[in-house]
């Protein structure tokens, strides 16, 4: 079976879990910016969840199938619709051949993700499927989605049609969130003035915004001293502090080093919740521990194992 994109949105790509194991070559890793989203929704659908994704930014594709196929959707909740019948976010959805999934509005987020039962059959380079703008490379043609594309996906047994995540494992999206930091390298050469507004005040998302990284506007921080750095190893959810005095955020297809000040890590939990958030919206920050975050990690681990075990028992019929 394969889906065709009839119309291509905004900006919509394919991404799985990402190449994190080339970044000492210079490659980036991509990959969602949700991976939170991403993961949940092939969990629910009975996929391997490293399995490849659509991520999706409003105006969504319209996408055409040509088999019957189970899909679901989670992150931003678009108002998607199977041949104007509204479907739920987090929940599977059958899709008879020749439907169309379509979006009506934004009604929050601002990246979903689309899932098909029996994933996407596409070629992996350095082990992964997701899309590399500035290498040209996964994905589809390693290019954003056009009219006219065809994706190949694998067989997609109906099996259930009931699967609904609940509400206790899903990311606390917001537009105003406060997510937890661990302090990074260069933090301590904040000023004390400057350690106290990046945690007691917020931070606002530019225009500038996208999957590399967030440029925010606030209060000016700054240094103790002026740092002569060399670059330096960088990651997704790294903040780093600019010349003036403003902070970026970095994104999924951040660089993989940097020459500026890294003053704090954005922990793996939020960054779900920071990959919906879009220009004006605000963010403030909290200082938690290693240990704080690492208890954080398993928590959420458990929680999609216990997710996992469920919905095998339930789709009996899934490729895994």
């Amino acid at each position: 079976m394969s889906l065709l994109i009839r119309k291509p949105g905004i900006h919509t790509t394919v991404q799985d879990t990402g190449r994190t194991r080339a970044r000492s070559f210079g490659v980036n890793p991509n990959g969602p910016m949700d991976t939170a989203a991403q993961r949940l929704v092939n969990i629910i659908i009975g996929n391997d969840e490293s399995e490849g994704v659509l991520e999706m930014h409003f105006p969504a594709p319209e996408i055409e199938f040509d088999a019957d196929a189970m899909i679901a959707i989670g992150g931003a909740d678009f108002g998607a619709n199977v041949d104007d019948v509204s479907i739920s976010n987090w929940s599977n959805a059958f899709v008879p051949q020749g439907s169309v999934v379509t979006f009506e509005k934004k009604i929050s987020g601002n990246r979903a993700y689309l899932a098909v039962r029996g994933g996407f059959r596409i070629d992996k380079w350095l082990g992964s499927a997701s899309t590399n703008l500035i290498a040209g490379v996964g994905g589809v043609s390693g290019r954003k989605l056009m009219p006219g594309d065809r994706i190949v996906c694998g067989a997609s047994t109906r099996g259930s049609d009931q699967n609904t995540i609940g509400a206790s494992i899903l990311p606390r999206y917001s537009r105003f969130p406060t997510v937890r930091v661990l302090a990074a390298s260069e933090y301590e050469f904040l000023t004390p003035v400057a350690a106290r507004m990046f945690l007691g005040e917020g931070f606002t998302l530019t225009n500038h915004c996208d999957r590399m990284g967030y440029r925010m506007t606030g209060k000016p921080l700054h240094l103790l001293d002026d740092l002569q750095m060399v670059s330096s190893a960088v990651t997704f959810g790294t903040i780093q502090l600019l010349p003036d005095g403003q902070i970026i955020i970095l994104m999924a297809d951040h660089q993989t080093s940097g020459g500026y000040p890294r003053i704090a890590n954005v922990i793996s939990v939020d960054l779900p919740i920071l990959g919906q958030c879009g220009p004006g919206d605000g963010v403030s920050f909290t200082m938690v521990s290693i240990e704080d975050a690492e208890r954080l990690v398993l928590e959420f681990e458990n929680k999609l194992n216990f997710l996992r075990v469920g919905c095998r028992l339930q789709n009996h019929n899934a490729v895994d």
